[in-house]
């Protein structure tokens, strides 16, 4: 049993609201026994457990118009529009160094959330479990369909966490985290709609029918998270924080000023609600 966890959604380079608000986070001193993310929810979570402030701002603010970041030549030439090479290697063991030991030694719990392409089904990895590998299944959960590879691990094939548990408020419930803080990357009241993509995956995944099947129902399997999630916002079960303003920041957003506001407001939606958020944890010892 945990007394509160947190819980972050994916999004892209929408993730970057969630960089703001943990970076206020790591400001207050304040850190969750367990943490759970997909996508760049664990891209993001990670910077924070390794205690590393203003790393997330400068690894995907600071580089979004790295010429190998985001661009169309890395979809032709690696079949992935992100520059995974340089997000997962290059830039956390060189450019801008990540900190293995502290992130290590963090007495934090941290999920990863993957999808496992044959079954569909989403798997997690625990850092205490998979802390040498832990770059690996970060990319795993970050790797987008028709964007990027699938990621062998294991014995299994990974993809993107978000596509097979969105926004993984159940797994914590089912890990009994008694209070549970959310970070989501859209607005109250969104809801995602089918993808046009939907009709390509048999053609592209025709050899991964349970992630065929998935992508074919992600939207709903989106929304229904979302409406349970609002039914436990509705009762107190659950604190959410989310974007107080629909900036229209897309998931491979490039532009620099775009993404610098959608963090600010991370940050000050972390600030103006923090005081509510303490008072909700009703002074449990995180």
């Amino acid at each position: 049993m945990y007394r509160s966890g947190l819980v972050l959604e994916g999004g892209g380079m929408r993730g970057v609201y969630t960089a703001g608000v943990l970076e206020y986070f790591m400001e207050k001193q304040l850190y969750f026994p367990y943490i759970i993310g997909v996508s760049a929810g664990a891209c993001h979570a990670a910077s924070y457990i390794s205690r590393q402030a203003g790393r997330n701002q400068q690894v995907t603010i600071g580089y979004v118009n790295h010429p190998d970041y985001i661009s169309v030549r890395n979809l032709i030439l690696k079949k992935e529009l992100f520059g995974m090479d340089l997000i997962f290697d290059k830039i956390p063991n060189n450019l801008v160094p990540f900190d293995f030991q502290t992130f290590t030694k963090a007495r934090e719990k941290f999920f990863i959330g993957t999808t496992d392409c044959e079954t569909g089904d989403p798997v997690y990895f625990e850092k205490g479990l998979y802390g040498d590998n832990i770059l690996k299944i970060i990319r795993a959960s970050s790797s987008l369909p028709f964007m990027a590879p699938a990621i062998e691990f294991e014995g299994r094939k990974l993809m993107d966490g978000g596509i097979s548990d969105p926004i993984p408020i159940r797994k914590a419930l089912g890990d009994r985290v008694q209070k549970n803080v959310l970070i989501l990357t859209k607005p109250k009241g969104y809801r995602k709609k089918k993808s046009s993509f939907t009709g390509l995956t048999n053609y592209f995944y025709k050899d991964f029918k349970g992630l065929t099947k998935t992508l074919e129902t992600r939207f709903e399997i989106y929304n229904e998270t979302l409406e349970f999630i609002e039914d436990l916002e509705s009762n107190k079960e659950v604190f959410v924080i989310r974007p107080q303003k629909d900036l229209k920041v897309g998931r491979v957003e490039r532009n620099q000023v775009k993404l610098s506001q959608l963090y600010e407001q991370g940050y000050k939606d972390a600030q103006n609600t923090y005081d509510s958020l303490i008072e909700w944890l009703g002074g449990i010892k995180l």
